[in-house]
């Protein structure tokens, strides 16, 4: 038993050394070229202007794909990243969406992305059925900037 313990133990020392990194003995020859480079500084001051940006830069339309729902479709991250929100596709998209639960691949809906308040978040959230303790939304959910700002989230 005891020579067992010592073969493997000697295996693993032979594994182990055998599988250590090479190291190369002729030095490498590094050739640097010098080159102009002109580079601009931009100078970013308010997060709040870069949270602007990227929020402007969001789609503000949705294709459906086949097996979307609506609450799906608001929980995208480049949606509204909260499913909550979904009440606010359907009233800005009703003379398509006759039946909230019943939506067809192919339809393209509108994302509303301003024209809202806070008011009608939460009134959408509670209308989703979202608990009347969280009807804010969350602070990773994506909101106009000025909201954000209200809530008291960071940028």
């Amino acid at each position: 038993m005891k020579k067992l313990i010592l073969l493997a133990i000697a295996m693993c020392l032979v594994f182990a050394w055998g599988c250590s990194k090479k190291v190369k003995t002729e030095p490498e020859v590094v050739v640097v070229e010098e080159k102009e480079v002109i580079v601009e500084q931009v100078v970013v001051t308010d997060p709040m202007d870069v949270y602007k940006a990227e929020y402007d830069a969001l789609p503000v339309s949705h294709t459906v794909t086949k097996g979307e729902c609506l609450w799906w479709i608001s929980e995208y991250k480049h949606i509204y990243n909260d499913p909550f929100m979904w009440p606010l596709i359907y009233k800005a998209n009703r003379g398509q969406i006759k039946n909230p639960d019943l939506i067809y691949p192919g339809q393209q809906f509108e994302v509303p992305r301003y024209g809202f308040d806070l008011e009608e978040v939460k009134a959408a959230r509670k209308d989703a059925g979202a608990p009347w303790k969280a009807l804010e939304p969350g602070q990773d959910a994506m909101i106009p900037a000025e909201m954000r700002a209200a809530l008291g989230y960071s940028f």
